[in-house]
């Protein structure tokens, strides 16, 4: 029996048919009671981007997408440890960060934060993965 759970599996040719790419993936790992995200942009499980040119509203989707993944894995955002966010310009740590801060109030996990030259695809702005940490005591609230 796996001690993994594997949640919203996918293969790059799907996610990036520009690129010759052949991987399996999948969009969250829970690991016992710590669930590892994949970097989330702002494009939706359907694979619309939200936010052309909006650095802002590119992290509000990303946000949606974490707090879904988390939710699927048993978990939610408060358990959200570990963040690391990426951006392609400095200017828009501040749109960035303001959004994520909405989304993690009162959480206070440890960030990175980095400045990159490129993402995935050009039109991706910023990326946030997260680590998260379910208590052991901890049941999920019914009708999440």
């Amino acid at each position: 029996m796996s001690t993994h759970t594997r949640i919203r599996k996918f293969n790059t040719k799907d996610t990036y048919p520009n690129q010759s790419l052949d991987n399996d993936l999948c969009q969250a790992v829970r690991a016992g009671n710590t669930v590892y995200v994949r970097g989330q942009i702002g494009t939706d499980f359907e694979g619309n981007l939200v936010g052309l040119g909006d650095p802002a509203a590119q992290a509000e989707q990303a946000m949606k997408n974490v707090k879904q993944l988390l939710e699927e894995a048993g978990s939610d955002l408060s358990h959200i440890v570990k963040t690391t966010t990426y951006i392609i310009d400095p200017r828009y740590r501040e749109p960035v960060y303001q959004v994520v801060g909405k989304w993690l109030k009162g959480v206070f996990p440890i960030s990175t934060g980095l400045v990159i030259s490129a993402l995935g695809q050009p039109q991706w702005l910023m990326e946030i993965d997260v680590i998260a940490v379910i208590p052991d005591d901890w049941q999920p609230q019914s009708g999440a």
